[in-house]
Formats: C-alpha cells, sequence, structure tokens
C-alpha cells in the first residue's frame, strides 16, 4: 500500500561513510533510534538521485517488490564537525537539509545470482521493473540487490529515470528498449509475460501521481524549463503514463 508521505527522522549521528557507492553514502542514525543509508544532497550527482531513489523505490514498493523502506532524513551539517576524513565532511557540510534515507540491513550480504537461486516470477518482475524505470544500475557486476533473512532486497536506484537529466529529450526515452544482456537477473529465464500481465494493470495515473507526489517539493524546486514543483510533478507523470501505455521497451528475454 502506497504510503501518503514519506516518514520524517532527524538526523543524530554520522557513524561511518559506505564507500561502495560512488555518491559515498553514509550509515546514519536517527532520532527515531532507527539506522539508515542515507545519499546526501551534496553529493556530485545531485538531488535527482534523490528524487529518482523516491519514485522507482516506493513504485516498486507499490508493485509489492522488496524495497527496504525509504525515510527523509534532515540533516544538521554541524554533525561534520567531528568528521575526521576531510572528503566526508566537505559532503556532510553541503548536505544540510532534507536527505533521502533507506532503512538500513543489518547482516545483509550482497546478492550473489550464483549462490542464491530466484524463481523465474521473481526475475520476471525485477527485469520488467528495472525496464519500465530504465535502470543502468543492476549488472552482474553491480546488482544493488541485498539478501537479508534469505530474501532478496532491491537498492539503490538514483540510476534510473535518466530522462529528467534532459527534459528537453524526455519524449525521446518513452519507447526506447532496455538492455538486459547484462541484467544480473536475465539468467534466470525471467517470465517477463507474467510480469507484465500483473504488473502493468496496476500503474495507472493516479498510483503514478501518487508516487511522484511523495517527493518533497525542495528537491523539484527551480528546474530549468518549469514555473513550479508541481509543473515537474506533472511532466514525470506524463512520461511515465505514457512509457507503461507504450511497452515498446520491454527487452526480449527467453523464458
Amino acid at each position: 500500500m502506497l504510503a501518503s508521505v514519506l516518514k520524517k527522522v532527524i538526523a543524530t549521528r554520522y557513524v561511518l561513510p559506505l564507500r561502495e557507492g560512488g555518491s559515498l553514502p553514509g550509515l546514519v542514525e536517527a532520532d527515531d533510534l532507527g539506522m539508515y543509508v542515507v545519499k546526501f544532497l551534496g553529493a556530485g550527482q545531485g538531488r535527482k538521485t534523490l528524487v529518482a531513489e523516491v519514485i522507482t523505490g516506493e513504485l516498486g514498493r507499490a508493485l509489492g517488490l522488496p524495497v527496504p523502506e525509504l525515510a527523509e532524513v534532515e540533516f544538521d551539517a554541524v554533525i561534520a564537525r567531528g568528521e575526521p576524513d576531510p572528503e566526508v565532511q566537505e559532503l556532510l557540510k553541503a548536505s544540510g537539509g532534507l536527505n533521502l534515507g533507506m532503512d538500513f540491513l543489518p547482516g545483509s550480504l550482497g546478492f550473489d545470482p550464483l549462490t542464491f537461486e530466484v524463481d523465474p516470477g521473481f526475475a520476471g518482475r525485477v527485469l520488467w521493473f528495472d525496464a519500465l524505470t530504465g535502470n543502468v544500475d543492476r549488472s552482474w557486476r553491480n546488482p544493488n540487490m541485498l539478501v537479508w533473512h534469505g530474501r532478496p532486497y532491491l537498492i539503490d536506484h538514483g540510476a534510473t529515470l535518466i530522462f529528467h537529466h534532459s527534459w528537453a529529450n524526455a519524449d525521446r526515452f518513452v519507447g526506447r528498449a532496455y538492455d538486459a544482456s547484462d541484467h544480473v537477473l536475465s539468467g534466470a529465464a525471467p517470465d517477463l509475460a507474467a510480469a507484465d500481465a500483473a504488473l502493468a494493470p496496476l500503474l495507472d495515473e493516479d498510483l503514478l501521481r501518487g508516487v511522484v507526489g511523495l517527493v518533497p517539493d525542495e528537491w523539484l524546486v527551480d528546474e530549468p524549463g518549469f514555473a513550479s514543483a508541481e509543473e515537474v510533478r506533472e511532466a514525470y507523470v506524463r512520461h511515465l503514463v505514457a512509457r507503461v501505455a507504450d511497452r515498446s521497451w520491454l527487452p526480449e528475454v527467453s523464458s
């Protein structure tokens, strides 16, 4: 069930940097005593990475896919004073305000397709979802999946929705085919026909509008070519509605 708003927490302690990702996310403790993997507003990829994380992550959750819970994380840059690493300190100082957190899964392991078997139904749903959102970052080299308590989880969706990096050319991406040749689950006989039959009917305009509505206004304002955050939301909704209706982007994968 789609949340009406994202949970909002306040960062109380920066624990450590997670250097696996290019954006230098960090493990942060918050005032709800929870631990979150936080992607920071001041990272080189900028706020559009956070927008993509919200829209794609919450869309996946609405479709029943296992995505850890997301939260808005209010971060006071004063926390950076105690960080000895100059690179991390600079990032934290540039990230005062609202950042994005993902629920930390303690003890989780990186997904390895050679040791963790998934069924064709699950593989098909994940591949369909990645094709819809244009996810270029779930390859066998970098699966962006974790295994926690024997269940796979999908993480790190900042490299989706690449159309929003060039709004003037966004229409060209509506029917763009998805290259599944490197996808981490392409060898699991993904059942795309079943995935399409199950997931496509769920993606009506109301659901898409609700997902896009979860993005904080401050990550959308001052977007070149748009007069307001609401105009940017409408552009995301229009694009996603058109892409769901087109579906020429579905990859050809043998089942």
